[in-house]
């Protein structure tokens, strides 16, 4: 879509000219990071793009300047704890300069903010240390604040002293609630901070330049992002639901790089040398690569070594389990494969319903985004994998169990690709247009389905939430507009923006990837090298155009309206795109030229008085709205007692309070009641709107013709 726009991004390489070296002020007792090169030509290079291509034409001025400023200081310190108001004032001087900075790849003032913040942090974790040898009473009925985003920064180190204490006490008091051994707590706690201290030192510049960019970007409009190289990677791994690499999830443990989990069939479990709590201490690339020790690596940076291209060799030196640090590690070499994540792609189940004495089977399909492989789909391999083909097999599945209607769940579903959400629209249509695009120039393409085969034409529910978003809310309008399905759940997130993912090593020109080469005493294969499975400048997605639903009605702001509405759990004032001040406003368009398949009006008063009737004698639905109250409560909470009396009489009734409700919820769900102290079973079902969803769907089933005129084809496949 758009592809001469994204023609123009790619062959923009003169926007990545040289950036002007930065001013670099130490600040003692941090860490004193420094951006590099390679970001400043990143910087440049995305405010020249941003100003030139972003949809709504943002000019990078000093108004702009103060909404990054205050972005990026909230990114740091929302709630007031580290920085001193004498800080605040010492930085006050860059609030209208940073859009200049940006411009021109200065990253020196906000490499210089952040090193401030780092000194803040570790100092307010070694006074933390520090607290621990005293004495705590838990007697007296003091209380810590620890919401703090609408007071003022404190004025003194004093200030900054007593409340930390009081946050040392309060961590105290959690663990003495739990245990009265006061002397092993104290080194639970100090273990924690020490920890904290440790991941604090490990910070590196692109964890600042990431910190800012999402400050700079999201200050334009909130769905244009960068992503630093291992952001890059994870995203796309996201979109695809795939990677290539040995099939191990790692995580980091007492400075090694542990693996945790091993991917059936993936290399690491079929070779038979790899196992779960192994301890990675070295990796090499190829058979003859030289081995880099990744102890004391943070994870991400040891995953990027470990990960890369199908087919290449990668070694890794190992101590297993129970074998001492100073033993001789083995040595194992895998060839990376195709990594499939199933559990992170479509899923189904059957779900059995009673009514009139018949037995109704509803098939939910549960969709957690519309990825896809856009290597695999660019090539022109037809196994590609996307949501589209994962759910096509699903609904072929469910047929031939003998499903009577589907629910698609698109709950928690943030979007991804727009071209699944067109293609996956498709799949419950004959044809027509699904969604309408406008880009800057005020030019409208309309995407349509062209795929005259249906493979699902039986009764459709989807199931939203607050935080169904962008594609989702493509698929879920316009299933809505063709009359096709009904919509069941709350008001979704607003998201009608487009974004093109656009790869930073494919604008900027070779010479600059030389030139840091120069910098840093390596070759261009060298530096390329050391990414491992990583780009070398990261992914920018850039906000390229708006999409509207075929009636011409966008969905930002006001996202998707259920047909049937359950009550939000998720705060509608504080999620969703109305509630982000740089979002773009609601508008409409022209509707497109299409035919509606199918009319619920008629059954949808029918429905709504069958539901309203079920939750006026549900008690999950009271429970639920007594969660929403109860959300809300909490919500307003700033401060807690250090009391300990208080503290534990509070803490007692609260759970006392949910173990009652919860044994009360299963009751109401036909489930046994469990005693004090006793675990859930594992994949217990408790999801109370996924089972109403398809109430309601068999509701619609049950009902005579007379109540609906849904005139949907049936199309034989």
């Amino acid at each position: 879509m758009f592809k001469k726009l994204y023609l123009v991004l790619v062959l923009g390489a003169t926007l990545a000219c040289s950036a002007k070296p930065a001013k670099h002020v130490k600040v003692d007792g941090s860490n004193n990071i420094q951006p590099d090169e390679k970001q400043s030509i990143v910087c440049k290079t995305i405010a020249t793009m941003i100003s030139k291509y972003n949809y709504k034409k943002v000019e990078l001025n000093d108004s702009i300047s103060t909404v990054i400023y205050n972005r990026y200081l909230k990114m740091m310190d929302e709630s007031h704890n580290y920085f001193l108001a004498s800080d605040i004032q010492d930085f006050d001087k860059y609030k209208t300069v940073l859009d200049d900075d940006v411009k021109n790849g200065n990253l020196g003032n906000v490499f210089y903010i952040f090193n401030v913040y780092q000194k803040r942090y570790i100092d307010r974790i070694k006074y933390s240390l520090t607290q621990l040898d005293n004495s705590f009473d838990f007697s007296k009925n003091e209380n810590f604040t620890y919401d703090r985003d609408n007071l003022p920064f404190v004025s003194s180190e004093a200030e900054m002293n007593k409340l930390w204490s009081e946050r040392v006490k309060y961590d105290m008091l959690n663990l003495k609630l739990a245990s009265p051994d006061v002397a092993k707590n104290k080194e639970t706690l100090r273990k924690r901070y020490t920890n904290l201290l440790s991941q604090a030192n490990k910070l590196n510049n692109q964890d600042v330049f990431q910190l800012f960019m999402d400050a700079f970007t999201e200050a334009i409009d909130p769905h244009t992002n960068y992503f630093n190289p291992a952001n890059a990677a994870n995203f796309n791994i996201e979109m695809s639901r795939q990677l290539e690499g040995i099939g191990a999830g790692l995580n980091v443990e007492n400075e090694f790089v542990i693996i945790k989990s091993l991917t059936a069939g993936g290399p690491a479990e079929k070779s038979k040398q790899v196992n779960v709590d192994d301890r990675i201490v070295g990796v090499a690339q190829g058979a003859d690569g030289e081995f880099q020790n990744v102890v004391g690596w943070r994870v991400e940076n040891a995953i990027a070594l470990i990960r890369g291209k199908k087919g290449t060799t990668v070694k890794l030196e190992l101590l297993p389990k129970g074998m001492s640090v100073s033993s001789k590690p083995k040595v194992v070499e895998l060839v990376r494969e195709k990594i499939i994540l199933k559990d992170e792609s479509a899923k189904k189940e059957i779900r059995t319903y009673i009514e009139n004495g018949k037995t109704i089977k509803i098939g939910v399909i549960s969709v957690p985004a519309f990825y896809i492989d856009f290597n695999d789909y660019k090539s022109g391999n037809p196994n590609y994998k996307s949501t589209t083909h994962d759910v096509k097999l699903l609904i072929d599945s469910l047929k031939l169990q003998g499903v009577d209607g589907i629910v698609m769940d698109m709950r928690q579903n943030g979007g991804g690709s727009l071209l699944e959400a067109v293609d996956l629209t498709g799949l419950f249509i004959k044809t027509g247009p699904v969604v309408q695009v406008r880009n800057p120039n005020d030019e409208i393409e309309v995407d349509k389905d062209e795929d005259p085969s249906v493979s699902y034409s039986g009764p459709l529910a989807i199931l939203v939430d607050r935080f169904s978003a962008s594609a989702t809310e493509i698929f879920s309008g316009a299933i809505q507009d063709y009359g096709r399905g009904i919509i069941v759940g709350t008001q979704t997130y607003g998201k009608g923006s487009v974004q093109n993912a656009i790869d930073l090593d494919r604008v900027i020109p070779p010479s600059m990837l030389e030139r840091v080469a120069g910098l840093v005493g390596k070759d261009k294969k060298a530096v390329t090298a050391t990414t491992g499975s990583q780009s070398v400048f990261g992914q920018l997605n850039l906000t390229i155009a708006k999409f509207y639903r075929i009636t011409g009605n966008s969905t930002q702001h006001k996202g998707v309206t259920p047909d049937i509405q359950f009550p939000s759990v998720i705060p509608l004032d504080k999620y969703g795109e109305d509630t982000e001040p740089s979002a773009m406003p609601f508008d409409v368009i022209a509707k497109s030229s299409y035919t509606r398949v199918g009319d619920f009006s008629a059954v949808l008063p029918q429905l709504k008085k069958l539901h309203d009737q079920r939750m006026e004698s549900s008690p999950n639905y009271k429970y639920m709205l007594e969660d929403i109250a109860e959300i809300k409560k909490h919500e307003a909470e700033k401060s807690v007692t250090l009391n300990e009396q208080k503290l534990k009489e509070q803490r007692d009734a609260d759970d006392k309070k949910a173990f009652e409700e919860n044994n009360l919820r299963r009751v109401a769900m036909g489930l046994p009641v469990l005693k004090k102290g006793q675990t859930r079973p594992r994949n217990e079902d408790l999801d109370f709107l996924k089972r109403e969803a398809g109430q309601i769907l068999t509701d619609y089933i049950s009902l005579d013709n007379k109540f609906t005129s849904t005139t949907t084809p049936q199309i034989s496949n």
